[in-house]
């Protein structure tokens, strides 16, 4: 499991998803890239597997949606940290602490790979600050504020351990 830095810094930029205040309970909403999620930031996906996105899909995102409730934000929080940490045990080939494992599974978490940074973590590249604050920081060709904050943050707690918050 990952530690509580880990989980405050992922929920942190994640957020607890309330797509309509006027209805009761929590309701999807659309990332930056058009993408469907809902609680922490788990994407409602069709039958197939198929992410739900775009405007046009508003009605099937929320009759495909499962979360409704904190709680059930949580322990599906938890169901989609597994196969991150799956992930990682394959591809990380150096011993991680608990920083560098939390920092990484955020990374993952939100992205959902790049063999560049696993090449840079395994490498112990010098280059790994510099790469991980520069990339994947755009939705659909635009820079994104939160994406900027949370790769900083992500990189700061990779390579000093410190947790930091830049929104």
């Amino acid at each position: 499991m990952i530690s509580n830095k880990s989980i405050e810094l992922i929920k942190h930029y994640e957020s607890l998803h309330d797509g309509d205040l006027h209805k009761v309970g929590l309701q999807p909403k659309m990332d930056g890239v058009g993408i469907w999620t809902e609680g922490w930031g788990h994407a409602i996906t069709d039958t197939k597997g198929n992410f739900i996105k775009g405007a046009a899909n508003e009605k099937l995102a929320n009759s495909l949606s499962i979360i409704h409730t904190k709680e059930q934000a949580d322990t599906h929080f938890f169901i989609d940290v597994q196969p991150i940490l799956l992930q990682i045990a394959r591809k990380i080939t150096i011993p991680l602490n608990d920083d560098q494992l939390g920092a990484f599974t955020s990374f993952l978490y939100n992205t959902g790979s790049s063999s560049t940074l696993v090449s840079l973590i395994n490498s112990k590249s010098t280059e790994l600050y510099n790469w991980w604050i520069t990339h994947y920081i755009t939705g659909q060709g635009i820079p994104q504020k939160g994406l900027v904050y949370r790769r900083k943050s992500e990189a700061v707690l990779f390579t000093k351990g410190i947790l930091e918050f830049y929104n």
